[in-house]
């Protein structure tokens, strides 16, 4: 938890502060969605006029945590309009669940030339400083704990819209409480969350029984592409162009596919490889504690933390997965696992 003279850094860049630009980083998952969110209607309450600004479209299942469609850098307003101003003139930036310029492609050149403040809520490891006021958990499960117990020290009033964000945040970054960094911490404040007006049963409804069969067939193509290696201890799943095009799906649709192997008792890394377009892979890891998947994803240009982290990889696939495994089967012959 933060400490109070950071707190109350924080308010006054604020309280200083008219017109509020939010953001969170690319590809946004529950966590950034569930901040932004929350955060958005915390400052409105306080009488900001406050835009939200994300770098990648929000999947489906979670625009309901959104008051309106927020524009999208790169498809409604470009950088240079951001930076000309097309978006408004801004007081205070607000960045959440990232502190690391690889996390903001594009938002970076407006972060590297403009002098307006910038106020950081995070929880991860790797760090760029962003912010003239940081507010860094790395004991926090989600960036959504970070923002809450803000908005609760401040004694700022929170909705029963803003407690279900901060709940989908907290509890999509645990894997519905399921994760490692599920400590006693997260319960309570979930639970408080929940007496604030959030429902967990419809909140899980809404996020977890809404695949669209396309997004179905995406899931069996990963599994048809599923891996064991290191005695069943490392799975590598990987998705193609032409298993998006074949079921009409986007990338925006493997969010969380990649913790399906982990219903198998020997997997303890996991790691989607995802063909993009322009010939890059994208690279995400899971670990069950054996092994800091965050230094893996660090070493490419990525980040994260020890049991979820991500980075983009030179292709194609089958160069991406040799990659990962020589950093896997280093670090798990380490810990007394050999290759089968």
């Amino acid at each position: 938890m933060a400490n109070t003279d950071a707190y109350q850094q924080a308010l006054e860049l604020i309280e200083n502060a008219n017109t509020i630009l939010v953001t969170t980083h690319t590809r946004p998952d529950g966590d950034a969605c569930g901040c932004v969110g929350a955060m958005t209607d915390a400052l409105r309450a306080q009488g900001k006029t406050v835009q939200p600004l994300f770098l990648s479209p929000v999947p489906d299942w979670y625009r309901f945590l959104l008051h309106e469609e927020a524009p999208v850098l790169g498809a409604d307003v470009q950088v240079d309009q951001l930076i000309g101003g097309t978006l408004g003139a801004f007081d205070l930036v607000v960045i959440l669940d990232t502190n690391s310029y690889s996390q903001l492609p594009r938002f970076e050149d407006y972060l590297k030339q403009t002098d307006t403040p910038v106020l950081v809520f995070d929880h991860h490891v790797t760090s760029d400083a962003l912010g003239q006021v940081e507010l860094v958990d790395s004991t926090a499960a989600a960036a959504g704990l970070v923002v809450y117990e803000f908005l609760a020290s401040v004694g700022w009033s929170i909705t029963a819209r803003m407690a279900e964000a901060l709940f989908v945040a907290i509890a999509t970054d645990t894997g519905w409480f399921q994760f490692n960094n599920t400590d006693s911490r997260t319960y309570r404040r979930s639970a408080e969350l929940i007496d604030l007006g959030a429902a967990p049963a419809q909140i899980y409804d809404k996020l977890y029984h809404n695949f669209s069969h396309a997004r179905f067939q995406l899931m069996q193509a990963m599994l048809d592409h599923l891996e064991l290696h290191l005695d069943g201890r490392f799975a590598v799943q990987y998705l193609l162009q032409d298993d998006f095009a074949r079921t009409g799906t986007n990338y925006p649709d493997t969010e969380n596919l990649i913790n399906e192997c982990h219903r198998i008792a020997s997997v303890v890394v996991s790691t989607l490889l995802v063909e993009l377009k322009d010939g890059r892979v994208r690279c995400s890891l899971r670990s069950r504690g054996a092994v800091d998947v965050s230094e893996i994803a660090t070493k490419y240009g990525g980040g994260g933390h020890k049991m979820a982290a991500g980075a983009f990889l030179p292709g194609p696939i089958e160069h991406a997965k040799q990659l990962v495994f020589d950093e896997v089967s280093l670090r798990l012959t380490n810990v007394g696992v050999s290759d089968s």
